[in-house]
């Protein structure tokens, strides 16, 4: 492959400046600027071509093997000037021998020299992306290899089934177990318990990466508009006295105690022979609808509807001019905003303890293939007539499947499990 280089931090002024070089060709290109490149540190004097200083730098040097990307790697710590940078850009440039990094290319380069599999490069770029703690966390998981780790049990567990199945098909007339069937059912139910848990738990991993949904929601003039503004802490939607001033869903991104929310005005919802606010409560009941947390905004809570979701929010509003025995809220005032935020952040808390580590519409296909697999497996076991090849297959399938996560596919170890704990050949 190609030597790479760019600049592996941000653009524009800065104290420190990082420019990465990647490749078999790295410490020859590096050399260009500094004459001799450090086996693993050092400082140098980096100059062009004419021999004139363009900056004195920290200098990095990581060998093949004990890089980011897995090949040599030379890093350029400059002082972080607009026109230091350019400059060794474009000697660097001038090389005929490197060419400039395409987007993502050192992480891709990272997972096809293995220091990555598939979904430590997905934490990654969620990693980058994190602003709140909670998706720092998440993210972190997984570009820690936590998914990595569960797959990898996964697959060998089935590989263990699925060689006692194949010792069965390939080696009859040999000794081998009398009854392989109970151990493989054992492996495979334990297997779907714990990847059921982890699909159960996709939907609610990518809404901490995307951000949950609060909708506030109740009839024109209650204060929704007033809430959101208090909850934003800035004027972020017209308020009047109006009823019917709010005709679009406003959005307001929060973090509520590290989880990432967006909290949305909606209008107000009544019969209207405006089109344009008709159109608006058409909006408001859509969104409300699909958000995780509805927050009801009621002048008599005592109306409130039977069949309202689980998790659904029912506060007095306008509590600074009314009293009610329910809890009440005045974005006006302020009353009961930090109680809503605190309930609105338990129902938020608890919905993210079920996250398992897949976080991704990839990872939930990719395990549900290998359910749908180990589903048609368990069925035909269950068949004292079913045929164990046929068997043997499914659980291959599946093991595909659940190499996708991370980006592999192999099937050789399942030789390799059958020679070593039966000891076959012998």
């Amino acid at each position: 492959m190609n030597t790479v280089f760019s600049l592996a931090t941000a653009r524009g002024r800065a104290g420190i400046a990082v420019i990465r070089i990647s490749g078999e060709l790295a410490v020859q290109g590096a050399g260009r600027l500094m004459g001799d490149v450090p086996e693993s540190r050092g400082v140098r004097r980096l100059m062009d071509p004419n021999g004139l200083l363009l900056d004195e730098a920290l200098v990095l040097h990581f060998p093949s093997g004990h890089s980011f990307t897995g090949e040599d790697v030379v890093e350029l710590h400059l002082h972080g000037s607009p026109a230091i940078i350019a400059a060794v850009l474009r000697v660097l440039g001038d090389d005929p021998n490197l060419r400039q990094a395409e987007a993502g290319e050192f992480t891709r380069r990272a997972l096809e020299n293995g220091r990555l599999d598939l979904a430590q490069v997905e934490g990654l770029a969620d990693l980058i992306d994190a602003e709140t703690e909670s998706q720092r966390k998440q993210a972190l998981r997984v570009f820690s290899g936590a998914l990595g780790e569960v797959a990898e049990r996964w697959r060998s567990m089935l590989i263990r089934a699925a060689a006692l199945l194949e010792a069965t098909i390939d080696f009859a007339d040999e000794e081998v177990p009398v009854d392989v069937s109970p151990e493989v059912i054992e492996l495979l139910t334990s297997v779907t318990l714990e990847m059921q848990k982890e699909v159960a738990g996709v939907g609610v991993a990518e809404r901490v990466r995307d951000g949950f949904e609060v909708a506030i929601i109740g009839a024109p003039n209650v204060g929704k508009s007033t809430l959101l503004n208090r909850l934003a802490g800035r004027e972020v939607a017209i308020t009047s006295e109006i009823a019917g001033t709010t005709r679009d869903v406003i959005e307001v991104r929060l973090d509520l105690d590290g989880i990432p929310v967006t909290v949305l005005d909606t209008a107000g919802l009544r019969e209207t022979d405006d089109v344009v606010e008709g159109i608006g409560v058409e909006r408001a009941k859509e969104r409300a609808e699909k958000a995780d947390i509805r927050v009801h905004m009621m002048l008599d809570v005592g109306d409130k509807q039977q069949d309202a979701a689980r998790g659904d929010v029912f506060v007095q509003a306008k509590s600074d001019t009314s009293t009610g025995s329910e809890f009440g809220i005045s974005g006006k005032t302020g009353e009961g905003v930090d109680q809503l935020i605190r309930m609105i952040s338990d129902i938020l808390e608890e919905k993210v303890a079920s996250i398992g580590v897949a976080m991704r519409e990839r990872h939930r296909f990719a395990m549900q293939q290998a359910l749908d697999y180990l589903d048609a497996a368990q069925v035909m076991l269950a068949d004292e007539s079913g045929i164990t090849d046929l068997i043997a297959e499914e659980l291959r399938s599946a093991i595909r499947a659940v190499d996708s996560l991370v980006g592999r596919v192999d099937v050789e170890h399942v030789l390799d499990e059958i020679f070593s704990s039966f000891c076959i050949g012998k």
